[in-house]
C-alpha cells in the first residue's frame, strides 16, 4: 500500500530534516510503502543538503514553489500533484516542525488495517503550549461550533484516501483551509488520539494572530451558515439590550461585524481558477531519493 507522506516547509529545515531521520527510523509494517513530498513554500533560507541514507523511506522529493502561498496552499498544492501524478492509496499531510509526533503515523497506518476508505483524524487530547493559548484554542473550537454548527477537532495531521483527496481537489475551498474544506467534504471520521508534540528547534509558528488568521479561515468555508447564525445573533441581542443600550453593550455587535467582514474577504481566497493552476507554481521538483 502506498502512502505519500506531505510535509509543507518555509524556512524551518533543520526541524524537516530532524522529521524525516525520525519518520525513517519507525518502525512501519513493510506491507506500506512510505514516500515523502516536502512543499517548499518559496523559503527565503537556504537549506543546508545533508547527504544521508534513508533505509526505510521509499523516496524523498522537494517541490520548490516560485512563489510563497501559505501554509494551507502548499497541502492543496500537494495534494492536486499527488492526486494527478502520483499512484498511491492515501496521503498523510503533517506540519514538518515536530509538533506533529511521527510515532503516530504508525497509529494512523494501523487504523488503515480495519477501516477503508474513511479519512482518519488526529484528535488533540494534549497541547504543549502555554495556558493562554489553550484558552483561545478552546474559545475558537466554542464560535466555531456555535456559529457553523460544525465541530472541527482536527488540524493537517490526518491519513486521507484517494476518495476523500479526490474530494478535495475538486473543492474550491481546499484553496483556502484544509481542515475546514475536510470537514465540509466528509462527515465520517475515523479518529485517533494526537498529543501535540513540542518543536524540534526555535518558537511555535502559530502566533495569536495566526490563530485568529486560521479559526476565520475555517469559519469561512461555512459562511452561509455563519451569516444566517450572525443576523440571527444580533437580531436577538439587539432585542435583548434595546432597554439597556450603550457603548459597551454595543461592543459585542462591533466585534462581530468586524468577523462579518473578515470572514467576508478570507472567502475570497477560494478561488478554482488559481487552484487548477496550482501546479504552474512549481518551479522544479529535487528526487532527494528515488525508488
Amino acid at each position: 500500500m502506498k502512502i505519500k507522506v506531505l510535509i509543507p516547509v518555509y524556512n524551518d529545515w533543520q526541524s524537516v530534516s530532524k522529521l524525516i531521520e525520525k519518520i525513517d527510523q519507525l518502525s512501519i509494517n513493510p506491507s506500506f510503502e512510505v514516500s515523502i513530498i516536502i512543499v517548499n513554500d518559496a523559503s527565503n533560507h537556504d537549506r543546508q543538503k545533508e547527504k544521508k541514507i534513508f533505509e526505510n523511506i521509499y523516496s524523498i522529493k522537494i517541490f520548490n514553489m516560485k512563489k510563497n502561498q501559505g501554509h494551507a496552499r502548499c497541502i492543496a498544492t500537494g495534494l492536486k500533484y499527488i492526486f494527478e501524478k502520483e499512484d498511491f492509496d492515501y496521503v498523510i499531510p503533517m506540519d514538518g516542525d515536530g509538533e506533529d509526533r511521527p510515532e503516530e503515523i504508525i497509529d494512523l497506518l494501523n487504523q488503515i488495517k480495519d477501516v477503508r476508505d474513511k479519512p482518519i483524524v488526529g484528535v488533540r487530547v494534549k497541547r504543549s503550549e502555554n495556558l493562554i493559548f489553550k484558552v483561545c484554542y478552546q474559545l475558537h473550537k466554542l464560535i466555531t461550533i456555535t456559529f457553523t454548527g460544525k465541530s472541527i477537532r482536527f488540524g493537517n495531521f490526518t491519513c486521507l484516501p484517494k476518495s476523500t483527496v479526490e474530494k478535495l481537489v475538486n473543492d474550491k475551498a481546499t484553496w483556502n483551509s484544509f481542515s475546514g474544506s475536510l470537514r465540509k467534504v466528509e462527515n465520517d471520521f475515523i479518529t485517533i488520539p494526537s498529543i501535540r508534540g513540542t518543536r524540534y528547534f526555535g518558537p511555535s509558528k502559530m502566533s495569536f494572530y495566526n490563530l485568529i488568521k486560521h479559526s476565520l479561515s475555517i469559519i469561512s468555508v461555512f459562511r452561509k451558515t455563519f451569516l444566517i447564525r450572525s443576523a440571527l445573533f444580533i437580531i436577538l441581542y439587539i432585542l435583548f439590550i434595546k432597554s439597556n443600550a450603550s457603548i459597551v453593550t454595543a461592543i459585542p455587535l462591533v466585534f462581530l461585524l468586524i468577523t462579518v467582514y473578515a470572514i467576508s474577504n478570507l472567502a475570497l481566497r477560494e478561488n478554482m481558477e488559481e487552484f487548477d493552476k496550482a501546479l504552474s507554481n512549481i518551479n522544479d521538483i529535487e528526487n532527494i531519493k528515488q525508488p
